[in-house]
């Protein structure tokens, strides 16, 4: 009966930790020079609760959304957020447009 009831309380302890989001680092040495689209040597990504993909500056802990359901929970007044360009950097092989943020979409994904 003690091992049924130690194990009860280590699973309802255990409970909040597994539903926390996840996050990850990476840096511009890790996704390379040529794909890297922030102006932050790194930066980290989570999934929270729906699929909304965030981007973390690591330095000021400002939250950016990722993907569009990121953006409408931002609008919904769910979270609170900075525009992604703020940190997202021009393509220098194209002149006007941001750099592609497909791999970092992609990692953050993973994370969901």
């Amino acid at each position: 009966m003690k091992k049924i009831v130690l194990t009860l309380l280590l699973l309802t302890a255990a409970g909040p930790a597994l539903a926390a989001p996840q996050i990850i680092t990476v840096s511009r040495f890790e996704v390379g020079k040529d794909k890297w689209a922030f102006n932050r040597e790194e930066v980290m990504l989570t999934c929270r609760p729906g699929n909304a993909l965030y981007v973390i500056n690591p330095s000021t802990l400002v939250q950016y959304p990722l993907n569009s359901i990121a953006e409408e929970q931002v609008k919904a007044g769910k979270t609170t957020a900075q525009p992604l360009s703020i940190i997202q950097i021009d393509d220098p092989a194209r002149p006007g447009e941001k750099m592609s943020l497909a791999p970092f979409i992609e990692r953050a994904e993973k994370l969901c």
